[in-house]
């Protein structure tokens, strides 16, 4: 009973299959028919036209995304525990040849544009201080809580007022959209997002993320990217096993299938953990208390999870899991009283 990442999920069927079907010759790196079909696949999702392309990896994605928005002398404002600012590496400060990070503080690893337009004002507009250029967030965030459409705008709203880029690490995109309800270009496009990381691997993927540009300067900023793609050496040589990848998962809305599922089985954990819930879970992901004697003795039962400091745990559900399939963890929540 694997509760610990959707990193580490399987690959879902019908992406299996679409990696053995691109298993032929054809143009290398991105001028395969699979990845010439990336634009207009995503632009129907999106209901606008959008410039989309495959990376290697979400860090790659959000890192070349951020590079597009901000010069090395530029700051990026987001929250001071999303994956760009704690779990990168420095990765964006690499492919940005120097810019900033600007962390903020929010309840559920959320921005508030209050908090973002107070920063804002702290600067001066000399060139002693770092300027801010671009704001990224994260939905569904590291603690699992979806932006919603009106929360997105408001940012976009103020990334507009300001001149700044704003980019969505949407490494659990599927799940947001998925407990929303709403089209997906009301929490992007519509909502003032200029590039948004696509999540595909936690999402029942094998390999490879889609960067999505909306927008008047969608093309000139996806060409940037994929000069930043060749350059960070993310240009895949056989770049048609990643775009067939991502094309199963958006035919018939297979990652909206995908995301349902593993939301529903997140929904089903939390009836078991009651109050033991350190945040509401909207997504895929749960943050409990739990002492170490706890901790050890569901460990002992087979069941998995990450520790989230002292006297908590992050237990994290997946595409190929379902309500019956979690009532073992469940039930074992319960009876920890």
């Amino acid at each position: 009973m694997h509760f610990f990442s959707d990193n580490a999920t399987p690959v879902c069927p019908p992406v299996m299959a679409a990696i053995a079907a691109a298993d032929r010759a054809d143009h290398g790196y991105d001028g395969d028919g699979w990845s010439a079909r990336l634009d207009g696949a995503f632009s129907d999702l999106f209901g606008v036209p959008v410039k989309a392309m495959w990376v290697a990896s979400g860090t790659a994605a959000n890192s070349i995304a951020l590079a597009c928005l901000c010069p090395p002398y530029g700051g990026i404002i987001a929250h001071e525990e999303a994956h760009v600012a704690v779990d990168e590496c420095g990765a964006p400060g690499f492919f940005t040849h120097g810019a900033s990070l600007m962390t903020l503080p929010g309840e559920g690893a959320k921005l508030s544009p209050d908090a973002v337009r107070e920063r804002l004002r702290a600067i001066r507009p000399d060139v002693h201080q770092i300027p801010a250029r671009a704001i990224s967030i994260t939905n569904a965030t590291e603690y699992g809580l979806v932006y919603t459409p009106d929360e997105v705008a408001a940012l976009g709203d103020v990334a507009k007022d300001h001149g700044l880029g704003l980019h969505m690490d949407g490494a659990r995109f599927a799940n947001a959209v998925a407990h929303l309800g709403c089209h997906p270009s009301d929490v992007t496009g519509r909502a003032g997002v200029d590039v948004l990381s696509f999540g595909c691997v936690k999402n029942g993927g094998m390999v490879g993320e889609a960067l999505v540009f909306f927008g008047a300067q969608a093309e000139a900023r996806a060409a940037e990217a994929a000069r930043w793609r060749k350059r960070s050496g993310h240009l895949l040589s056989k770049g048609r096993y990643l775009a067939a990848q991502i094309l199963a998962l958006l035919e018939d809305d297979l990652w909206l299938a995908n995301a349902r599922a593993a939301n529903a089985a997140a929904q089903a954990l939390a009836a078991g953990a009651g109050t033991r819930l350190m945040q509401p879970v909207e997504a895929n992901e749960l943050f409990l208390r739990l002492t170490a004697e706890e901790a050890a003795s569901l460990r002992a039962q087979g069941f998995d999870f990450h520790d989230w400091g002292e006297g908590a745990a992050r237990i994290v559900t997946n595409w190929s899991q379902d309500a019956a399939g979690v009532a073992p963890l469940a039930d074992a929540l319960r009876k920890l009283g």
